[in-house]
């Protein structure tokens, strides 16, 4: 039945997201273990995962690997999530590798309970990240470039068992399951390297005997770059801080993107300098001149007019730890500006401190909402807004005709932020008028899980 692999995935949406790596491992052994015919590489952060992971993917092609690259959400289609060499898994083969997944869940499950057990019940991310081992595995990719989905100990990304992980920045996040504090985050997040070796099935061919664990560390603080150096030793792993680069030029805008991209050079000289790896050595020149190309859609993203003119800046900080980047962006690229702002939350964001921080620099509100149930409704918006002194122009649901009207008559860039899934949305009605949007053209859009 054509599309039945994606029919398989929507009904893992009811099972939410579940910490854990026993589904995931027992559906890869069903598969043959695909995860140990590709070398992997975490990434791992509160913030900034997938623009470190897109330019350490750039990067290591750049050099000459096949690269695939892992990362979620997405902001149209599935398979922006699934790429090897920055090209996007098709319809075909995704709805076949999910099928591929699907019978072999269902088999382990038939084992589970023959044994007195539990049914096997995959989760949506789960059967997702099953899914994209066995396409990387078929394409013979060199290398995987893994973006956890939360977490990292319990992330199905992590069975992959890569040699490397990069930790991109800790916040407060998911407490509930990552633990309260962020030194007690920050080991979770670490914990994506802490798969024993029997387990995570690391071999030769793949990701080389006895290999060396390696944590590249940015956006750390003293007592928390203390308390991760701690953890590696626990772990028996080597740890790199490296320096924030001066001469890298992005077209993602803001010292963070910058910051990001520092680590990604690392972690491919890492990678590709290790002793016994052969190949092409790093070169610093090439790596640097690729990044000047590399924008990473939705995050801090310039869309410019036929005359060149920036019209619209997309940016999906969705939490105040992103919005504080954000502004000091803003401060960087547009001093003494006040934008006009399309604007959408979902309810569980920290909204007073996310409007507080971005108020000095909007000189009007245009505030909407996806048809999701987690976003804010538009009366909660524009109260919020007004009683910290804002003007809220228009509210409306989100629409392309609302888009458009908003977009209207601009005499400067509109900054459209809030959420990475509002963000998307506007990318689906973008995507033709913007040729900065173009990597979209082909897509059909396809629900997050986490809404």
């Amino acid at each position: 039945m054509q599309n039945a692999g994606m029919e398989y995935l929507q009904t893992r949406l009811m099972f939410g997201m579940v910490p854990g790596l026993n589904s995931t491992r027992m559906i890869c052994e069903a598969l043959g273990n695909p995860e140990r015919k590709f070398r992997s590489i975490h990434v791992v952060g509160t913030n900034g995962k997938g623009s470190t992971s897109f330019y350490l993917a750039g990067v290591l092609q750049a050099h000459g690997l096949k690269a695939a690259l892992y990362t979620s959400p997405h902001l149209v289609s599935l398979r922006e999530r699934i790429r090897v060499d920055d090209e996007p898994i098709s319809d075909a083969d995704l709805d076949r590798l999910l099928l591929q997944v699907k019978e072999a869940a269902e088999s382990v499950s038939s084992s589970q309970v023959a044994l007195g057990k539990p049914a096997l019940e995959p989760t949506f991310f789960e059967v997702l990240t099953v899914a994209a081992f066995l396409y990387y595995a078929e394409k013979g990719v060199d290398v995987a470039v893994l973006e956890a989905g939360m977490g990292g100990r319990l992330d199905s990304t992590a069975v992959a068992g890569g040699e490397m992980a990069v930790v991109t920045s800790i916040g407060l996040e998911h407490t509930e399951v990552l633990g309260a504090t962020e030194s007690a985050i920050l080991r979770e997040k670490m914990g994506v390297l802490g798969v024993p070796d029997e387990i995570s099935g690391v071999v030769g061919d793949a990701a080389g005997d006895g290999a060396c664990k390696t944590f590249v560390l940015g956006g750390l603080g003293p007592d928390l770059l203390g308390a991760a150096r701690e953890y590696a030793a626990h772990l028996g792993a080597s740890v790199v801080v490296p320096e924030v680069r001066g001469d890298v030029k992005l077209p993602n805008l803001g010292r963070h993107y910058v910051e990001n991209a520092s680590l990604s050079l690392k972690a491919a000289e890492l990678f590709l300098n290790a002793p016994g790896r052969a190949g092409k050595r790093y070169d610093d020149v090439l790596s640097v001149k690729t990044l000047t190309t590399r924008s990473w859609a939705g995050r801090m993203q310039t869309l410019a007019g036929p005359d060149g003119t920036v019209k619209v800046i997309l940016d999906g900080a969705h939490n105040s730890h992103a919005v504080r980047r954000l502004v000091q962006a803003l401060d960087e690229y547009y001093p003494g500006q006040k934008l006009r702002c399309l604007f959408g939350a979902l309810k569980d964001k920290d909204l007073h401190e996310m409007l507080r921080l971005m108020m000095p620099y909007v000189s009007e509100w245009h505030v909407t909402r996806t048809p999701y149930p987690r976003f804010r409704e538009l009366d909660d918006l524009r109260s919020e807004i007004e009683s910290l002194g804002g003007c809220v122009a228009s509210a409306e649901p989100l629409s392309l005709d609302y888009v458009q009207s908003v977009l209207k008559n601009s005499e400067g860039p509109i900054l459209i932020t809030g959420s990475l899934y509002m963000v998307g949305a506007v990318v689906q009605f973008l995507k033709d008028d913007y040729d900065g949007l173009r990597f979209f053209r082909r897509m059909v859009p396809s629900v997050n899980e986490r809404h």
